[in-house]
């Protein structure tokens, strides 16, 4: 344990689990608004994608700017910064009278977002400098369960009760108030970093050493396999049959509890084999799902789920253990890669549909078998990501292999 007492260190990461869950019942909730906001405001795919595009940039605006100062201003004003974005974007949200004011509140939200990595990633860290790969996948289990639960929220309120969305966006007050009060009580601990005393030098020095860098522009690639997909899939399965959302909750459910057990995958595989693994069934079951129709989406699902489920959590554990002196600005520069590529990869993706759409009805296809045509055919785009990271992540692991048994050290900086 860290350097503050075990009751207070357990109410820290509970308080950061609860702002977690709200980041992913925004996930969760746009993802089931898709349609709704499209029709709504007369967007099409793409344009939708450029809506949602905040949620990520935001994001990783305030993780950039977040994790160099997370030392200086300290994580607990950085989580007010959160609750004030969180808040504001959600007020702006009832308030939408056009897109651009939904772009502005899922700014706000997204730079909220991103001030709770900022802060709650370092945080963990200084909370369990031991065991930080198993605590990291903990801390992060409430991002699945967070989608599951804002998806169970979305899919019960819209389609069964058929609320409207503002009704469903007004939702989130709840766990912003919760873990504002709880922060605000709290007496926050100094980051792992300036306890071990690594000068801020050293910090970013240890950011632009090799093995970093190849681990930030691998975290491009991950980030958009997981949260690209996910954002989409309730549009990329509206052909194939079977209830989006209730995919997008049976996905985030899986991943939620493989994050709770991750412990022994760690100590099994190491992170870098884990890495391995994810890649590996995250390229399989984006083929499967491009394939899938009816019940079967759900077996595609949890082959994509296995692997989606360690990539975000493993790659922030692999650079806090092999690249420890990068702190809280490695693991700020990571996530802020992670979710710029996503608000790259979301307009993207939906070009990729509107395109394989018009491409399919111009060949003859109906409406619905263009739907099914454009969702198998944007899977099938996506899975060559996690396709490159195969090689990448094997010859990380080969090259780990060759420095250990040359008795060379991994990485500046590497703790074992």
């Amino acid at each position: 344990m860290s350097n503050t007492s075990s009751i207070n260190a357990s109410k820290l990461f509970l308080a950061s689990r609860i702002a977690l869950i709200f980041t992913a019942m925004t996930f969760a909730f746009r993802a089931s608004l898709e349609g709704v906001w499209g029709n709504e405001f007369h967007l099409t795919k793409e344009q939708i994608g450029w809506v949602f595009g905040p949620a990520f940039y935001g994001f990783t605006l305030a993780m950039v700017f977040g994790g160099p100062l997370c030392d200086v201003l300290g994580m607990k004003r950085l989580l007010g910064l959160a609750f004030i974005g969180h808040v504001a974007g959600v007020v702006v949200y009832l308030v939408s009278k056009d897109a651009t004011m939904l772009f502005i509140g899922t700014l706000c939200i997204g730079i909220g977002n991103g001030m709770v990595e900022a802060a709650c990633n370092p945080l963990t860290v200084t909370l369990y400098p031991n065991n930080k790969t198993t605590m990291l996948n903990r801390f992060h289990v409430w991002f699945p369960g967070g989608i599951t639960v804002g998806g169970i929220i979305a899919y019960l309120m819209m389609d069964v009760m058929h609320l409207g969305w503002h009704a469903l966006i007004s939702v989130l007050f709840i766990p912003a108030i919760i873990y504002g009060v709880l922060f605000w009580r709290l007496e926050f601990p100094k980051t792992e970093r300036v306890t071990s005393g690594v000068s801020t030098k050293d910090m970013f020095l240890s950011c632009l050493t090799p093995l970093f860098l190849i681990m930030l522009l691998c975290m491009f690639l991950t980030a958009a396999t997981e949260l690209g997909t996910n954002q989409w899939i309730v549009a990329l399965l509206q052909g194939a049959g079977v209830s989006g959302i209730l995919v997008l909750v049976f996905i985030n459910g899986i991943m939620a509890l493989g994050r709770s057990f991750a412990g022994p995958v760690v100590h099994r595989l190491n992170p870098n084999g884990m890495l391995i693994f994810s890649a590996i069934f995250a390229a399989i079951g984006l083929v499967l799902l491009s394939k899938a129709t009816g019940y079967a989406a759900f077996g595609a699902a949890l082959v994509f789920a296995a692997g989606i489920c360690f990539f975000w959590p493993t790659m922030l554990g692999f650079v806090a253990e092999y690249v420890p002196k990068s702190g809280a600005l490695g693991l700020s520069l990571m996530g802020g890669a992670g979710m710029f590529s996503v608000s790259l990869i979301l307009p993207l993706m939906g070009k990729w549909y509107d395109d394989f759409k018009a491409a399919a009805i111009a060949s003859g296809t109906s409406a619905a078998g263009a739907d099914a045509v454009a969702g198998s055919s944007t899977f099938l785009k996506v899975a060559i990501m996690p396709a490159i990271l195969i090689v990448i992540f094997s010859l990380i692991y080969v090259l780990r292999r060759k420095s250990q048994a040359a008795g060379k050290p991994q990485a500046a900086g590497a703790s074992h």
